[in-house]
């Protein structure tokens, strides 16, 4: 089953003038009690940040947060001692875990833009952590890139607390990637620009598709398009 999710159903917040952020899942003053997760995938943030701009510091608990540049820098501050700026094309992990508190800022005189997303983790009481890799994702060509796992088979990418993947993808017009998954798995796509078909179902910048009890996901470009896949354990017990 594929159910697909228009840019237009995203909610929009713009709670403050320096920040613009689609809300793929309920958060903060958005709540929509069929819209709350998807498998342990809480969050699901498409923000940008205007120039010397951000969010200071705010505490987190129990939580995998993970931040993806795709646009401008992030100045990055937490009370485990971190201070690092995090570039285009590099990757964050943080492990709230029994908690902490960081502040997020663009320093810079240009537009920043990232995505962050939120895991429910595999499991609760853990040490607070960090990573962050530089991928350089935004130059690959018409593979899936990983990005994320806790999939230790993996290498060269960033762990995370939780049984899932992230994969990023540049697919040129009129080529195609198959993602091979089980009935036990679901698989989150959102475009960021292009069109792509999944599956036989079009998407645009900004759609989203969910899809459960699938074998085989079929992703075609129409024409050129970036994109993320997450691969996600559907059952709770498997987080």
């Amino acid at each position: 089953m594929l159910t697909y999710i228009p840019a237009t159903e995203r909610y929009h917040a713009q709670p403050v003038a320096w920040l613009s952020s689609f809300h793929l899942f309920s958060f903060a003053e958005y709540y929509d009690a069929k819209n709350m997760h998807f498998g342990p995938l809480r969050v699901f943030n498409d923000d940008t940040v205007a120039p010397n701009a951000g969010f200071p510091q705010h505490p987190h608990h129990e939580m995998e947060i993970v931040s993806i540049v795709l646009d401008g820098e992030i100045m990055h501050e937490d009370t485990m001692g971190n201070k690092t700026t995090i570039k285009a094309g590099e990757v964050q992990r943080m492990t709230a875990g029994t908690g902490l508190a960081h502040s997020e800022y663009n320093r810079t005189d240009k537009p920043l833009h990232f995505y962050q997303l939120w895991f429910i983790p595999n499991m609760k009481g853990l040490s607070p952590s960090y990573e962050q890799k530089d991928i350089d994702f935004l130059d690959s060509k018409n593979e899936l890139i990983p990005l994320v796992s806790g999939q230790k088979v993996l290498e060269d990418v960033v762990y995370i607390n939780s049984n899932s993947t992230i994969y990023w993808s540049n697919l040129r017009a009129e080529k195609e990637i198959e993602f091979k998954t089980f009935p036990i798995r679901n698989t989150f796509i959102y475009l960021k620009e292009g069109s792509i078909f999944v599956n036989g179902t079009e998407m645009g910048p900004g759609d989203q598709v969910r899809s459960t009890d699938e074998h085989v996901i079929h992703i075609r470009a129409e024409r050129d398009a970036q994109f993320i896949l997450i691969d996600l354990p559907a059952a709770e017990a498997n987080y």
